[in-house]
């Protein structure tokens, strides 16, 4: 596969001349974070707390100004005709393929506070009945992995079954797993084209998942929709500002995305552009809309519904129909979880959606996305909850820190062979790694990995053939204070020019800031955060090296060698065991 070299990018935007945006169409949905699915263009913002994006209700939350009465009926309208549509699927056939699914799809408005009588629209779940008790079943999909004749996508779909023919055996492209299930929904819309399916007829299906898949897929907010929604499909001036408030960096996914798009398009999609069409048309509702789909484009739109959209469940990253309405909350939820699922002819495995709270029908049933970090959030879900937000008590923020083995190391080789070979026997490890830290101590497997990058100079006869099998865990202590000082310094450096990354962004902010800039910048404080906290722990560590154990020191002890020996010492052992002349033998 032809790799494309990385692009290099500046790390400040200009952001002088950028002012508040306000958008209202008439032709949009309106959205919240809380909803990161079927709901599209911003208008102006209205905090719905005196803490900016802080909502009551358990997340940061876009108001669509809709006080004028025409628009805030055809927004209702437009999200009540894609519920209905999905809701008619689920009552003539969500029986039969989910077993259990206790929710209907509804339009959602979020309550607003007495300062912005606004209401914001978007589709969820609600109960359909009395949800007795925490931990309760909800809904249940089976994944039919075998064949793919379920609802369910997963990333082996689309190597094993859909683009067998089409791809070479091995294919593994940048975008990993969220590319695969990327390149499923690009030919589950292809095959819903207007003028005449497209893509590729597969996979075969059961009664009534068409229908079902016809009405998710259309649900699903278009690329103009997205531009606003995903960091992934934002304004580039946007994206370097983004760039820069985090460490966990928008422009290698963009790469990643790049580089797969135009793999495929010049070895498959260009190639037989009748069965991969750049464009294609979707029945959205009563209107049809164009929309790109086999070009980079359509790909990046795609990767960014995935990792909007999708779940790490039963071992694997998966699109979930139906399931994924859900929405987050912060808190009394459960994250989606695989299970087995009863069946006429025994059990199948699937995902499981439960309740984390009683419910009462009608209510909203949501669920948790998961622990994750607020770039994370950003970048996969176009919001940033509550859980992420920097605090005086730390909260759960979280930055992310790359350390490399140097490619003019001398002993680079010998690093890489024990990275591959001597680590992990199930994962090797690759000689770039990255570690989130949270403030307070680091994690010891970045020390280890930063002992074994910074090894030289005396330290190096570790390296030798005979402690090859024993190296990775020296590594997991202290080795010798000239090593310790080097994977210190490495971690200061590397949360010094972080912060001053961030620190070139805020120097430029002007006091109005776009709704996505505000993201940016609840990122770039959670982050700082946690950078700060950890520079300060590492810092004071740097100072307190002397008092470290050292592998001489341990090594010493080990022989019994780590105190003075005298003659006149006659109970003085060597190792616990043996006196000079003690040796039992029988000769």
């Amino acid at each position: 596969m032809t790799v494309i070299n990385r692009r290099s990018w500046s790390s400040a935007a200009l952001l002088s001349c950028i002012q508040l945006i306000s958008i209202v169409s008439t032709s949009c949905f309106s959205w919240s974070p809380l909803n990161h699915r079927q709901h599209t263009q911003f208008a102006t913002l209205k905090p719905s707390s005196p803490q900016p994006y802080y909502s009551n209700s358990g997340g940061y939350e876009w108001k669509l100004n809709v006080a004028s009465g025409d628009i805030a009926t055809t927004t209702r309208e437009k999200l009540e005709t894609l519920a209905t549509i999905a809701n008619d699927a689920l009552t003539e056939h969500g029986s039969d393929i989910f077993k259990s699914f206790k929710a209907r799809v509804a339009v959602m408005s979020q309550s607003a506070d007495e300062d912005t009588q606004q209401d914001a629209l978007r589709l969820g779940l609600v109960a359909t009945e009395n949800i007795r008790k925490e931990d309760e079943l909800v809904a249940s999909l089976p994944f039919y992995d075998t064949d793919g004749s379920g609802l369910a996508l997963a990333p082996h779909l689309a190597t094993k079954l859909v683009y067998k023919d089409k791809l070479p055996e091995g294919y593994d492209g940048w975008t990993g797993d969220a590319g695969l299930l990327a390149m499923l929904l690009l030919n589950e819309m292809a095959r819903l084209n207007v003028d005449g399916s497209k893509g590729i007829d597969l996979p075969t299906r059961k009664d009534g998942i068409p229908s079902l898949m016809s009405a998710w897929v259309t649900s699903l907010p278009s690329p103009e929709e997205m531009s606003n929604l995903h960091p992934l499909m934002w304004d580039e001036d946007d994206q370097e500002v983004l760039q820069s408030s985090s460490t966990k960096k928008i422009y290698r996914i963009m790469d990643d995305i790049e580089d797969d798009s135009s793999w495929l398009d010049e070895n498959a999609w260009s190639l037989d552009r009748e069965t991969f069409p750049e464009t294609i048309k979707l029945q959205i509702g009563d209107s049809i809309e164009e929309r790109q789909c086999f070009s980079t484009e359509g790909f990046r739109y795609a990767v960014s519904l995935v990792r909007s959209r999708s779940f790490f469940v039963d071992g694997s990253l998966r699109l979930l129909p139906y399931l994924d309405y859900a929405n987050h909350d912060d808190f009394d939820s459960f994250e989606l979880v695989g299970g087995g699922i009863g069946m006429l002819w025994g059990s199948a495995k699937g995902a499981l959606l439960k309740s984390g709270k009683s419910l009462r029908e009608g209510d909203e049933v949501c669920i948790s996305y998961g622990p994750k970090g607020g770039a994370d959030y950003l970048l996969d879900h176009g919001f940033v909850p509550p859980m992420c937000k920097a605090s005086s008590t730390g909260g759960a923020v979280t930055s992310e820190l790359t350390f490399e083995v140097d490619d003019t190391d001398r002993f680079r080789d010998d690093k890489l062979d024990i990275l591959e070979y001597e680590t992990y026997d199930l994962a090797p490890m690759e000689p770039s790694q990255v570690f989130d830290v949270t403030g307070g101590r680091p994690d010891p497997a970045m020390y280890q990995f930063l002992r074994l990058a910074k090894l030289g100079g005396k330290d190096a006869f570790l390296l030798e053939s005979i402690f090859r099998k024993e190296v990775w865990g020296f590594m997991s202590v202290p080795v010798s204070e000239d090593n310790e000082r080097a994977a210190v310094t490495a971690v200061i450096d590397a949360c010094e020019n972080a912060l001053k990354e961030m620190d070139e962004i805020i120097d430029e902010e002007g006091s109005a800031l776009s709704p996505k800039l505000q993201l940016c910048a609840l990122v770039r404080g959670s982050e700082r955060q946690a950078l700060e906290r950890t520079l300060e722990y590492v810092t004071q560590e740097a100072e307190a090296l002397d008092l470290k154990e050292y592998y001489q020191e341990r090594r010493l002890k080990d022989l019994g060698l780590d105190s003075d020996w005298s003659p006149e010492d006659d109970d003085v052992s060597f190792g616990g065991t043996r006196v000079p002349g003690g040796a039992d033998y029988d000769w």
